[in-house]
């Protein structure tokens, strides 16, 4: 059973019938769910993630004032909850609010994840943010929200991101698929350097993937992720082999061979995806320049006038 249907199960099981009949007065003001960092808020989780950080648990969110009224009173009645489920010991919790499960201000939730007690507001604040935070952000599932401010946050930050701030990066992805893929990989391969050459390559996958999730309108998560939840996006979903291919294949010529052929598919792909949508009308599959024109897209001076690689 992975980490969310547990979670639920718990909060089904234990967690609804605990909020109804000990706090029914403020039941309305209560959100349950699971989210943020860990394999398991993802669906990722496997026999292995249970290493760490894995246990039956669900998350209480609450607004700043409510944690000053009831959140005392609740911690303690979360710590009463059952100690094992289907097998599995209860996940940690604490009255800090730092563990992954248990009770949390809605804005404690948030601040590490966004860099503040709610979601970004800022075009730079949005830039800065990692994507894999954002990803964490909006993860999991929310099993219940009926004062809905922990849900309204988490659409924010799910669907807000400024057009703007997406040209911006994905005219700074492209320009570092250019750079690492289609121009250093062949070069380093060429110099003899193929710890250099595997390194551009690399990059190329890091950049290629947040570009695909982009392009979906999603947020890259954790590096180690990124090729696994690629293959659920509707939009180049058949990149994550193709870049797990660049990756794991050796540096024989016939690979090396490969591994150029996949990333100018690649990249040829990307540049004919830029001319459908009008996002640039370049005709080559060179993507320094598409990167140049996506950036002269972006309406605010400030954003624009960033370097072409600031991300």
């Amino acid at each position: 059973m992975q980490g969310l249907e547990l979670s639920r199960k718990y909060f089904e099981q234990f967690g609804l019938p605990m909020l109804k009949n000990d706090f029914a007065d403020v039941e309305n003001r209560i959100a349950a769910g699971l989210a943020g960092p860990g394999s398991d808020c993802f669906g990722f989780d496997d026999t292995v993630s249970r290493d760490h950080d894995f246990g039956a648990g669900f998350c209480l969110w609450v607004t700043d004032e409510d944690y000053r009224s009831f959140g005392f009173r609740l911690e303690k009645a979360y710590a009463r909850l059952p100690k094992s489920f289907l097998g599995f010991e209860k996940g940690e919790s604490n009255y800090y609010g730092t563990a992954r499960y248990g009770v949390k201000t809605i804005g404690d939730f948030y601040l590490p994840l966004t860099g503040r007690r709610g979601a970004p507001e800022s075009p730079e604040e949005w830039l800065r943010i990692p994507e894999s935070s954002l990803a964490a952000a909006v993860n999991g599932s929310v099993f219940a929200d009926p004062l809905g401010e922990f849900s309204l946050i988490r659409e924010t930050v799910k669907n807000g991101m400024p057009e703007d701030i997406r040209l911006k990066k994905l005219a700074a992805r492209a320009i570092f698929m250019a750079q690492s893929g289609q121009y250093n990989f062949p070069r380093c391969v060429a110099h003899g350097e193929h710890g250099a050459a595997a390194l551009a390559a690399a990059e190329f996958v890091r950049n290629t993937a947040s570009l695909v999730y982009l392009l979906n309108g999603s947020y890259a998560p954790f590096y180690k992720w990124a090729l696994r939840g690629m293959k659920n996006l509707k939009l180049f979903s058949d990149f994550s082999e193709k870049l797990t291919q660049i990756l794991t294949s050796d540096f024989s010529a016939e690979s090396i061979k490969e591994k150029q052929q996949t990333i100018e598919e690649i990249c040829s792909q990307t540049a004919e995806y830029f001319r459908k949508t009008g996002l640039s009308d370049i005709n080559s599959d060179f993507l320094e320049p598409h990167a140049y024109e996506i950036q002269n897209k972006i309406k605010n001076p400030e954003i624009r006038l960033l370097h072409i690689m600031e991300c």
